[in-house]
């Protein structure tokens, strides 16, 4: 069982890693790891060019995991992800033998995920949420740990289709990735024009540690005070009908407590505390609420939604 100390020592290394390629972004990295400490799968959105590609590669370079690559296509065909049968010819005899597809690993990039057409969405949703694929009349189970780490384009229209609501509602985080500040810009351009990129990370994390970390996760302990507050927030997302149509489920619940365990761990705390819950409420919340014509006559994103609810 790795220690609160030992685990530490491996976020600061884990940062120190992805800080050699990545420039700034420690509160996005500090998210993508509260996914992956919970077991779960989490989205990232951003404009081209902010690294939202080179970030998910950097953070997998640094796991001891198998990983794989799906590029959103509209012309993407299920098969093409879970994987299909082939004609096998070996050993003086013909068979149909399944060749499985890039869903089988333990880290799994899927690039412009919105890009991808909706049977693409139906096969990715049973991965991530069962754990398996379904090909034929056979049921092939995924090696655990299993994460899905997405990336979406907002401002493309062309070839696009809607994340459907379910689907949404598997990813644990929504993450939004934002310019740098001109330091950090100027430190990207200086490193990606001089030579200075560093192509290979270490290895920071296995498949044993992360097993230990999940369990290390759910030990930590969450008071009766914060955990009715962060239900709170949860209930206010149903009952504020002027502002937002549909409010957040029960999974919103259990993704708000773990995403905040995950974080106070990550801080150093062996507690929950209340500014854990307000942190973690945006990126666990925005992809899990609807908003009302009201809110959008007022110009209002998910963001200042959650915002205006934290305040009450």
């Amino acid at each position: 069982m790795v220690s609160l100390t030992d685990a530490q020592h491996k976020f600061r290394a884990l940062y120190e890693e992805v800080g050699k390629v990545v420039v700034g972004q420690e509160d996005i990295i500090e998210q993508f790891l509260v996914a992956l400490l919970s077991n779960s799968h989490a989205i990232v959105e951003g404009y081209p060019g902010l690294a939202k590609t080179l970030l998910v590669k950097s953070l997998s370079d640094t796991l001891d995991l198998s990983f794989s690559r799906i590029q959103g296509t509209p012309d993407l065909l299920p098969s093409d992800i879970t994987g299909t049968y082939i004609i096998d010819e070996s050993k003086g005899k013909r068979e149909f033998k399944f060749q499985p597809g890039p869903v089988f690993a333990n880290v799994v990039l899927v690039d412009e995920i919105n890009r991808a057409p909706p049977k693409v969405h139906s096969a990715l949703l049973e991965a991530m949420q069962e754990k398996q694929v379904t090909s034929g009349n056979s049921t092939y189970k995924l090696e655990e740990p299993f994460f899905v780490l997405a990336t979406m384009n907002p401002i493309e229209q062309t070839g696009v289709f809607v994340l459907p609501e379910a689907q949404s509602d598997r990813f644990l985080l929504k993450i939004k990735i934002g310019y740098p500040n001109p330091n950090e810009e100027l430190e990207i351009i200086n490193r990606f024009t001089e030579g200075r990129a560093v192509s290979q990370l270490k290895k920071v994390f296995d498949k044993e540690t992360l097993s230990s970390l999940h369990r290390l996760v759910r030990d930590v302990p969450i008071a009766n005070d914060i955990k009715k507050y962060a239900l709170g927030i949860i209930t206010a997302t149903r009952e504020k009908k002027d502002i937002i149509e549909y409010g957040a489920s029960p999974r919103a619940s259990i993704g708000l407590i773990l995403a905040s365990k995950a974080r106070a761990l990550l801080q150093g705390r062996k507690f929950v505390s209340k500014e854990d819950i307000q942190v973690m409420a945006y990126p666990v919340l925005r992809h899990r609420i609807i908003l009302s014509f009201e809110a959008e006559r007022q110009n209002l994103s998910e963001d200042d939604v959650i915002k205006l609810l934290l305040k009450k």
